[in-house]
């Protein structure tokens, strides 16, 4: 790993406490190797706004040692906080102003929880939109996940999510459709993500598009696309970043929901993520609310497998090449003046 724990963010301490390697700013400034610079655009809500800065940027240091990695979170002022969510940020994120004029090779961007079934009208839709565009001529890529995906698709192509009948929730195998992509490169042609969302966008809207499907799944639906360039915008619609008990979190909130009279119905399993062994435990405590809680927190993760982390972390590992290979070509256009720069890194050859 060589992330650069450049602040103090609480995610760094967390990775160090968790065994992973991370390199000190001072450390860091006395090696002679390529520097790489990523925003990290996280709308989350506040229940899950420091799970996700762990996630994604745990995924950024498993890459290999092919340059030090600073990674920058940054939010938008539009979305809805609490207080002590803004005391974080305003604390440990860095503001998009400097982030523009320090300027970044790379952008992730988080999904959001919407209230509004028209993306564009969400208080946060002119701000993403805003560094969406920034990101179009000042970044070698950017990597959507969920929500972001959906919306940088409706911004980029008028491209417009539909509704499904039900949430699309579970663990869901998926195919490699590229295998000659570099994004898909040395990975399991088959392998699994979680989904979480209740909207999709099929692979006909995509190609339609010019858009080119690199993975989906019979259930899931599509879930890796790139831009007609191949490279500068990557697009999840499921959440590889996701921890093995993620899934069992937001169930648990669904139960709480429940049990406290805001749902009218007990939430039904995520697809293929609870073994047998778990939903025996869960369905022997369901009639009783203190009962399950205790379940879910103490019985069921022993219970869990986490089938999708090694081919996320090679996927991640594999965009952080192209944007490494993408920023030398950028570095060096003067002097190769046959460089495409609707195909920069000669996909379609």
């Amino acid at each position: 790993m060589t992330l650069v724990a450049h602040s103090d963010l609480p995610t760094f301490a967390y990775l160090r406490e968790h065994g992973h390697e991370l390199l000190s700013l001072d450390r860091a400034m006395h090696q002679d190797i390529r520097e790489l610079h990523i925003g990290f655009l996280n709308m989350m809500p506040d229940a899950a706004l420091q799970a996700t800065e762990r996630q994604f940027i745990r995924l950024v240091g498993s890459c290999n040692r092919i340059a030090q990695f600073f990674v920058y979170p940054f939010s938008l002022p539009s979305l809805n906080r609490s207080a002590e969510a803004r005391e974080y940020i305003d604390r440990y994120y860095s503001q998009f102003e400097d982030l523009q004029e320090q300027g970044l090779d790379a952008l992730i961007i988080t999904g959001a929880n919407v209230e509004n079934p028209n993306l564009d009208k969400e208080p946060f839709w002119e701000p993403l939109i805003d560094v969406a565009r920034w990101a179009e001529n000042n970044v070698a890529s950017t990597l959507c996940s969920c929500l972001a995906t959906h919306a940088l698709l409706k911004h980029s192509y008028g491209i417009d999510r539909q509704p499904l009948p039900n949430k699309r929730w579970g663990v869901y195998s998926h195919q490699v459709c590229a295998p000659d992509h570099p994004l898909n490169r040395d990975i399991n042609t088959r392998f699994d993500v979680p989904h979480s969302r209740y909207n999709d966008i099929s692979r006909s809207q995509l190609e339609a598009a010019g858009l080119r499907v690199l993975a989906e799944s019979v259930q899931g639906g599509v879930h890796l696309a790139v831009s007609p360039d191949q490279v500068r915008v990557i697009y999840f619609q499921g959440h590889p970043e996701y921890d093995g008990v993620s899934l069992l979190k937001e169930y648990k909130r669904e139960v709480l929901r429940y049990h406290s009279g805001e749902s009218e119905i007990m939430p039904p399993f995520p697809e293929n993520y609870f073994p047998d062994a778990a939903r025996r435990l869960i369905n022997a405590s369901s009639a009783k609310s203190k009962a399950l809680i205790d379940v879910l927190d103490n019985d069921v993760e022993e219970h869990l497998d986490n089938t999708w982390g090694d081919t996320a972390k090679a996927i991640i590992n594999n965009w952080l090449g192209i944007v490494y290979q993408l920023t030398n070509l950028d570095r060096k256009k003067q002097f190769m003046p046959g460089v495409d720069p609707d195909d920069p890194l000669n996909l379609r050859s």
